[in-house]
């Protein structure tokens, strides 16, 4: 099977080695992986801080820079979820309209594209730890992820997946929510954070890194005894396996 890989802004940036495992999860899964490296941004930040018609010429590029024949497959729930959203806002009876719905048709997060298209639910990946799972709120919202990672989780050797109250809670990020509204943000990433802890779990699991990042952040700066960890980086244990 064919795919096309979509690497989001934050991932190409500061966490590449997520990039590569995911690369390399979908080759070992017989996948022939297709990369576009002209790919950039999904228009997220732009769209969601208000500005839509800058926002619309940096999703007319990612509509122009991916097939609509093949799945395309990334790392990052909201960005999935923004091309299966907002992209309607932006490009119902436009002349993009119907390249747009295929791309949204085909589209998908790993744990949802490995679960749901793949049909595989273990891959052989190792992680003896306990761990807890943050419901990213565009994988949960925009895209209906809720019980792949976690079944895939549930299969991962030696992983002790343990529910904290507030799984679908919102970690406080929000792109420039976390600017605009610092204290309300960091408040929100304490909650989940302690939270968190308290369930006894040594990692948060996202399916989103900005998820991640933020509470990662939190964790630092208050030297909390808790690690985040994506999920692709989980699962690319069974790499090494």
């Amino acid at each position: 099977m064919k795919v096309s890989l979509f690497i989001p802004c934050f991932i190409d940036q500061l966490f590449p080695q997520t990039a590569q495992h995911t690369f390399s999860i979908l080759e070992k899964l017989g996948c022939k992986v297709e990369y576009n490296d002209n790919q950039t941004c999904c228009a997220q930040p732009a769209f969601n801080a208000g500005f839509w018609d800058e926002a619309k010429v940096v999703a007319q590029k990612f509509i122009n820079d991916f097939p609509d024949s093949m799945y395309i497959v990334s790392p990052s729930g909201s960005c999935v979820g923004m091309v299966k959203s907002s992209y309607s806002e932006l490009f119902t009876n436009s002349a993009s309209h119907n390249k747009c719905r295929s791309i949204q048709q085909n589209i998908f997060e790993l744990s949802d594209f490995l679960i749901n298209v793949l049909k595989v639910e273990n891959i052989g990946a190792r992680f003896p730890h306990k761990v807890t799972y943050h419901d990213a709120c565009g994988a949960l919202r925009e895209c209906g992820i809720k019980e792949s990672p976690r079944t895939l989780l549930k299969n991962v050797q030696g992983l002790e997946l343990i529910e904290v109250d507030d799984c679908e809670t919102c970690c406080g990020f929000g792109g420039t929510f976390a600017v605009k509204f610092e204290a309300i943000s960091t408040a929100m990433a304490e909650q989940k954070v302690l939270n968190a802890i308290q369930t006894g779990a040594e990692y948060i699991v996202s399916t989103d890194i900005s998820c991640l990042m933020h509470m990662q952040a939190y964790i630092d700066k208050n030297e909390l005894p808790i690690k985040t960890i994506h999920i692709v980086d989980v699962l690319a244990t069974c790499l090494s396996n």
